[in-house]
C-alpha cells in the first residue's frame, strides 16, 4: 500500500520505510507537493494531527504523521515539542524570526543547560535515570480520513551525555549522538537501525500503527 508520510525529513522517511517495509512510504517532496503546515500545537499529539489533516486534505489517501522531540527531566521537559526549533536558553521555543540554529549548536546548548541546572541542584528522586534523565516522545497518527484515524504515543528513555565533545555514533539523527542508553552503554546514534527501531519512541509507535494497519479494512 502507498502511504504518505507528513514530513520532509529524509532520515525519518528512511526509518519509516525500514519499519513499514511491506508498504511504500512517500513524502510530499517525492511528488512535488509543497507541504509546510504551521505547527501551532502545544503538545506532540496536536502537531501530529495538524500535519496529518493538512496532508490528507491534499492527497485524500492514507497518511501517517508524527511529531516527536526530546525532553530533559531536570529542565521541566525542555525542549519538548519545540525540539526542532530550540535555540538555547534564551529561545526554548525558537527564535522570533523563525531562523534555526544547527543541530550541533542545539546539542551543545542543551547539554550546557542541563549541566547548569545540575550545578544549581536537582531533585532527581522521581527521574527514571538520575539527574541526567531525558526521554524522546513520539505521537503518531494514522489517518484514513478525517473521521477515521488512530493514534499511538510512546517514549524512549535515556540520559544526556556530560560533554558535547563526547558525542558519538554514525546512525540516527537529531539529538541521537548526545542521547545515552544505559542498557546498551552507547548513544542512540551508535546502536544499529534495527536495534533502535525495536526500542525507540518512533519504533514502538510504528509497531502499534503497523498492527492496526494489518487489521483494518479500507
Amino acid at each position: 500500500m502507498k502511504i504518505y508520510l507528513a514530513s520532509g525529513n529524509l532520515n525519518k522517511k528512511r526509518e519509516m520505510q525500514e519499519i513499514f517495509s511491506e508498504h511504500t512510504i512517500v513524502i510530499p517532496k517525492d511528488e512535488g507537493i509543497e507541504f509546510d503546515p504551521e505547527e501551532t500545537g502545544t503538545d506532540f499529539y496536536q502537531n501530529s494531527m495538524i500535519k496529518a489533516k493538512a496532508l490528507w486534505d491534499i492527497v485524500h489517501c492514507p497518511v501517517i504523521a508524527d511529531d516527536s522531540g526530546i525532553s530533559v527531566n531536570a529542565l521541566n521537559g525542555v525542549p519538548g515539542v519545540w525540539s526542532s526549533r530550540y535555540a538555547g536558553p534564551d529561545f526554548h521555543k525558537g527564535k522570533p524570526d523563525g531562523s534555526k540554529i544547527s543541530q550541533e549548536e542545539q546539542n551543545k546548548f542543551l547539554i550546557q543547560e542541563l549541566n547548569q541546572a545540575i550545578e544549581k541542584g536537582v531533585d532527581s528522586t522521581y527521574f527514571p535515570n538520575g539527574e541526567r534523565s531525558a526521554y524522546y516522545s513520539c505521537s503518531m497518527v494514522l489517518m484514513i480520513n478525517p473521521t477515521k484515524f488512530y493514534i499511538a504515543q510512546e517514549n524512549f528513555e535515556g540520559t544526556l551525555i556530560e560533554d558535547v565533545k563526547d558525542s558519538r555514533g554514525q546512525f540516527g539523527f537529531g539529538y541521537d549522538p548526545i542521547f545515552f542508553l544505559p542498557q546498551f552503554g552507547k548513544t542512540a546514534a551508535e546502536i544499529t537501525p534495527d536495534e533502535k527501531n525495536a526500542i525507540s519512541h518512533r519504533g514502538k509507535a510504528c509497531a502499534v500503527i503497523k498492527k492496526i494497519l494489518e487489521n483494518i479494512k479500507f
